[in-house]
């Protein structure tokens, strides 16, 4: 154990009695030290603090945090590591020092008041947000720059999970305005992470600087602040900042780079594991969020665990589905068990499924598909042709082309897997429901492609809708899910980070809506969608084909398909009279127009005009960098390289926000709902489409549909990925409060109240559905992509 000071003292060294718990010694001249004062009586133990004057300097190092020994931790000498200043501390000359008593200040000679501030440091609250390491404080301000002070309560525990501590640093000279402040976390014992959320600075003046962080230091790490006041780079005209900005662009730059995952892909985050990401994008807990974990509990949650491993094993009939269905189960899937074979089920799933965004207006039949009014005219209601209902805008189409030469999954060689790229049309009948009345399970017609009609045998029809259902889960998971929300918003939240510094209000307003994004695609490359990953053991388009999938929708991927009016419109389902149905486009217009007012707020706040958008070089690096790396510089995308007015940066961040939000939620949480009755969404098939009419039996059906164990699979796969994260952040909840102007928290206050009125809205309207539509509701939907 390190020895007390008052067990080093020699003859030269007599303590006076203190007027405090502690004592401070000061380097005197020989002839000013006391001689003759009593022993400094000891309460409990001595709590003491040493200064030593070096070079006209003093400084200082004391006791440990909790009643840890003097000389167990480093100084706070500016300029000094502290190994060096502990090497000075621990063998001083003995000559040199005395003690002194801390006198009451009346006592004390007259001096200048020395400025004081009072620091209050607000550390995390998620798990393993707290630190043991030492905690420094500089301040910068424009009249000078503090020492490095040792945020440190003396038998305290500081920076606790969850904890907000105040201290009290007292600086020699006045700062001015404070510009900075700067934190350093050194080692004590074993480094561990620590979570600052904020810093707030009371001046000697009595004002209040909140200093936002929400950042992971890791490490001998350090952090530089600026204070909350959200500033464009033509704000900075002080070297200083313009600096600070620079430097922390150049920082992330290094920690965020772009990567090729897969060719023909949008480009990723460069890293191979969850572990290789930047810590602040990391999960909280990366247990939370294992996917082969998540899926295995999950399969024991469902208490289908024990055919997870019976692959091979066919059912034996529609009804032994329900074995793996029964315990948990919910008002949708029930219904969807009790009326999948129903047309008006079917296109129900269409308009307000888990995939809403593939159906469109047919405006002219394809020649691809010869359809003929003969062998519809039973579904037809009008006594029109059906060139007369397509001309009425009665007609509807949804081509799965993308799905023709894709590669069947070929992983388990015991198992043959098959793919079908049908064409559907689908009629509006004079209850303005919309149902199927024709399908061709490939794309090339011909005898052995026969057009499935309502009117064939029970059969032939059902596994004609069972491979459009199927079809559609392969859509929907590869493309809908994963590209167009996964990926997509991980391209926003890279460009982001590399390009929008901390103060930027671009950045303030998007990094809640980038929440994990990163984290959750690198954990899909590792575990999900890489080679031999899970995505192959339960789906026909794994072992590759989900790859070649995306590389060709890439060529589908515009700006305009993800403005969410433009793309409603573009499929022609803009009309509520027409298609009344259609839940999907009513809520989603309503949060899109939401988002579009409060995205419009905040640029008018901080771009005064057109031109100052146009001027700002990060805010066009940020736009850049996903046109060049996102879209990889593809014209025909439609994104653009630059913004040039408030108007088309409002677009472009509620773009951003309604991808990551909304649209991720309209295609995510209603997976259990729709894909958990297997027949209804069979992730493979393992027949070939049939190729004639009338040879269709119940257990043919049963035996193309997938066995026991990929059933399983697929059933916890779409159970975990329903599931909310703990703690969820919903639309327009922003606990982390990287802005702090008024005018800005107003229209926080708006963009709630908006939405609150949308959520009323949707649930009156569900009150009067049996199949209610919720996945809309700003209540139900996530910030962020994060699951």
């Amino acid at each position: 154990m390190q020895e007390r000071p008052s067990e080093r003292m020699d003859e030269g060294w007599q303590p006076r009695l203190p007027q405090s718990p502690g004592c401070r010694y000061r380097h005197l001249a020989e002839e000013e030290r006391p001689r003759s004062e009593a022993p400094c009586p000891v309460q409990g133990e001595v709590q003491r603090s040493r200064r030593r004057v070096k070079g006209g300097r003093e400084v200082l190092w004391g006791p440990g945090r909790g009643g840890r020994e003097p000389g167990a931790r480093p100084g706070r000498g500016r300029d000094r590591g502290p190994d060096q200043w502990w090497e000075e501390a621990a063998a001083p000359d003995s000559d040199a020092w005395t003690a002194e008593p801390r006198l009451p200040a009346l006592a004390a000679p007259a001096a200048r008041a020395m400025p004081s501030y009072t620091v209050t440091v607000a550390t995390g609250s998620q798990w393993f947000a707290g630190t043991d390491d030492y905690i420094y404080l500089s301040l910068l301000g424009s009249a000078g720059c503090s020492e490095k002070h040792l945020l440190d309560k003396p038998f305290y525990n500081d920076f606790e999970r969850g904890a907000v501590d105040s201290y009290d640093v007292t600086v020699d000279e006045e700062l001015g305005e404070i510009q900075l402040v700067k934190i350093e976390k050194r080692k004590y014992w074993l480094h561990d992470d620590w979570y600052l959320k904020y810093i707030t600075l009371k001046t000697p003046q009595g004002d209040y600087i909140e200093f936002p962080c929400y950042r992971w230091i890791t490490g001998d790490g350090e952090v530089v602040l600026r204070d909350g006041r959200a500033k464009l780079a033509r704000d900075d005209q002080i070297h200083i900042l313009k600096q600070h900005r620079r430097k922390e662009l150049e920082t992330r730059q290094k920690q965020y780079r772009w990567m090729e995952w897969s060719p023909g892909f949008p480009l990723s985050i460069d890293a191979k594991c969850h572990k290789d990401l930047p810590r602040d994008i990391q999960f909280d807990s990366e247990k939370g969020v294992d996917f082969v974990l998540n899926y295995s509990k999950a399969m024991e949650n469902l208490f289908i665990n024990r055919f997870m491993h019976m692959f091979q094993s066919s059912w034996n009939d529609f009804a032994d589905f329900e074995k793996i269905f029964v315990k948990i189960s919910n008002t949708i899937s029930e219904r969807v068990m009790n009326h999948w074979q129903e047309d008006l089920m079917f296109g129900y799933q269409f308009l307000n499924g888990c995939n809403p965004v593939l159906i469109r207006r047919c405006t002219e039949l394809p020649e691809k598909f010869p359809v003929t009014t003969e062998m519809v005219e039973c579904s037809l209601e009008r006594q029109l042709s059906l060139e007369q209902e397509v001309q009425q805008g009665n007609i509807f189409i949804v081509d799965f082309e993308l799905l023709d030469g894709i590669d069947a999954n070929k992983t388990d060689p015991c198992t043959l897997q098959f793919l079908a790229a049908p064409i559907c049309l689908l009629y509006k009948n004079l209850a303005n429901k919309i149902v199927p009345i024709a399908i061709q399970l490939s794309q090339i017609p011909g005898d052995e492609n026969p057009i499935f009609l309502p009117s064939d045998a029970k059969y032939d029809w059902l596994l004609a809708k069972i491979w459009v259902r199927s079809s559609d889960f392969h859509v929907h998971q590869t493309i809908t899910h994963l590209l167009r929300t996964h990926l997509v918003s991980e391209v926003f939240g890279i460009a982001m980070y590399r390009q929008l510094p901390a103060v930027h209000p671009i950045f303030k307003l998007l990094v809640a809506h980038v929440r994990y994004t990163i984290a959750i695609n690198t954990k899909a490359r590792e575990q999900l969608i890489c080679e031999c990953g899970l995505f192959d053991k339960a789906n026909a388009t794994g072992g590759g084909g989900h790859v070649q999938m995306v590389q060709r929708a890439m060529k589908d991927l515009t700006y305009a398909s993800l403005c969410f009016p433009e793309a409603i419109k573009a499929r022609g389902m803009e009309s509520k009279e027409d298609i009344p149905y259609y839940f999907y486009r009513d809520d989603g217009l309503l949060v899109w127009e939401a988002i579009r007012m409060f995205t419009a707020e905040v640029v008018g706040i901080y771009y005064e005009s057109d031109q100052v958008v146009e001027e700002d070089p990060e805010l066009q690096d940020f736009v850049n960098d996903v046109y060049v790396y996102g879209m990889r510089g593809r014209k025909s995308s439609g994104f653009p390289k630059s913004v040039k007015s408030r108007e088309q940066l409002s677009e472009y961040l509620t773009v951003v926000i309604f991808t990551a939000s909304a649209q991720h939620a309209a295609v995510n949480f209603g997976q259990y709902d729709w894909c958990s009755w297997i027949p209804n969404a069979p992730p493979t098939m393992r027949a070939p489409p049939p190729t004639a009419k009338g040879v269709v039996t119940i257990e043919q059906i049963v035996d193309t549909l997938p066995d026991r164990g990929r059933s399983c699979w697929h059933l916890g796969a779409v159970w975990a990925l329903s599931q909310f994260q703990e703690n969820e952040l919903f639309l327009g909840m922003y606990p982390e409060e990287h802005f702090i102007e008024k005018p800005v928290k107003a229209a926080m206050a708006r963009f709630r109240k908006n939405l609150e009125a949308i959520v009323s809205v949707i649930a009156e309207r569900n009150k009067k559905k049996q199949l209610p539509y919720y996945y809309l509701s700003p209540d139900r939907i996530p910030n962020s992509v994060a699951i």
